[in-house]
């Protein structure tokens, strides 16, 4: 019987276009349910996906902190979440909630 291997799946290496930076990150904002660990994990994967060391550079933090800020183990403050979302070239947008 062949042996199956498994690799661990990295959704930054599938995010190519800012279209779908931004798609992935539509979904996680609808998952999150108010946890912003979880958002602040979702952000460092399309960090990463764009190169987090460009994407610190833009946001004018260093690049240790940003890999602290965006590993899902903490909540960043919201000025580096706008810095980030700024960096990536994305914006957030709010519209009403229903039910």
């Amino acid at each position: 019987m062949k042996k199956t291997t498994t690799t661990r799946y990295d959704v930054a290496e599938h995010l190519r276009t800012p279209e779908e930076m931004a798609a992935y990150l539509e979904a996680c904002f609808e998952e999150a349910d108010g946890d912003a660990a979880f958002v602040a994990k979702a952000l460092g994967d399309v960090a990463r996906a764009k190169g987090m060391s460009q994407v610190a550079r833009d946001a004018g933090l260093s690049r240790e902190s940003l890999y602290k800020a965006l590993s899902g183990d903490r909540s960043p403050d919201f000025d580096t979440i706008l810095k980030v979302m700024g960096a990536l070239g994305l914006r957030l947008r709010a519209e009403a909630a229903h039910g």
